[in-house]
């Protein structure tokens, strides 16, 4: 493989739950950057479409859908959308999530509540990369990044639901690596550390960034583009033997919110 194409997305189509901003647009637009038509999928369609018509307007090419990932029938009309716009799908980066942020005192959440963590954050997920399976082993080409997080290694109070619905998260991808790996499809997770987003900006206070970065040896938060380089690395040729894996992008520390 020459070094020049252990990037290159040309021809590829990637599809990017959550896409409208955050993570999930850096990943649509790196992923763009790189070659691949990319489908933005956010329950806003607004924010999709905004996402999209960037990429568009930098000369990629892309569509916006609205999805609401907590829908099976919204996720179904994804991939058939994707499929009839640009032909197949090659990359899925399970992005859309939700919890997290130290706000689950086990004596105030109910059932409902923890149910509805594990649909976004577990079976979505699943239900996605089934969905695409086919399509990738076809084409001959498939990458499943899901966005996992540190809370699924860190143990932290006020949150065990989001925390154990990702590290189920990071153990379905090592184990459907085995099934999906003689389809021709590599699954991987994409664990971000504490990242600059609008999520981390809705609890984050300079006493606890300081409390983050006592232990982080590169001495900086994330950023958007520090996730969206490793999607990028998982979607492409140069991990192409590379599969069940998680990979902790973190700083080479731990960040915790108490």
């Amino acid at each position: 493989m020459k070094n020049d194409n252990l990037f290159d997305l040309t021809g590829k189509v990637a599809v990017v739950t959550g896409g409208g901003d955050g993570i999930g647009r850096g990943a649509c637009e790196i992923l763009a950057a790189a070659g691949a038509a990319v489908v933005v999928s956010d329950i806003s369609l607004e924010k999709a479409q905004t996402v999209a018509d960037g990429i568009t307007a930098a000369g990629g090419k892309s569509a916006a859908v609205a999805c609401n990932v907590l829908v099976s029938a919204d996720l179904d009309r994804l991939i058939e959308c994707t499929v009839s716009t640009f032909g197949t799908v090659n990359i899925l980066v399970n992005n859309a999530g939700l919890g997290g942020g130290g706000r689950e005192n086990p004596y105030k959440i109910d059932r409902a509540y923890v149910e509805r963590i594990y649909a976004i954050n577990v079976f979505a997920p699943w239900q996605l990369s089934k969905l695409v399976a086919p399509y990738m082993e076809k084409s001959g080409y498939g990458s499943i990044i899901n966005i996992t997080s540190m809370s699924s290694i860190n143990n932290s109070p006020d949150m065990a639901i989001y925390g154990s619905s990702k590290a189920a998260l990071n153990h379905l991808a090592s184990n459907l690596a085995f099934d999906y790996g003689p389809m021709g499809i590599r699954i991987n997770n994409v664990g971000p550390g504490a990242t600059r987003t609008k999520a981390l900006a809705s609890v984050l206070t300079p006493e606890i960034e300081a409390k983050m970065l006592a232990h982080t040896p590169i001495h900086r938060l994330g950023e958007v583009s520090d996730i969206a380089g490793a999607v990028l690395y998982f979607a492409s040729p140069v991990s192409a033997w590379v599969s069940g894996q998680t990979l902790m992008v973190n700083g080479g520390g731990v960040q915790t919110l108490d």
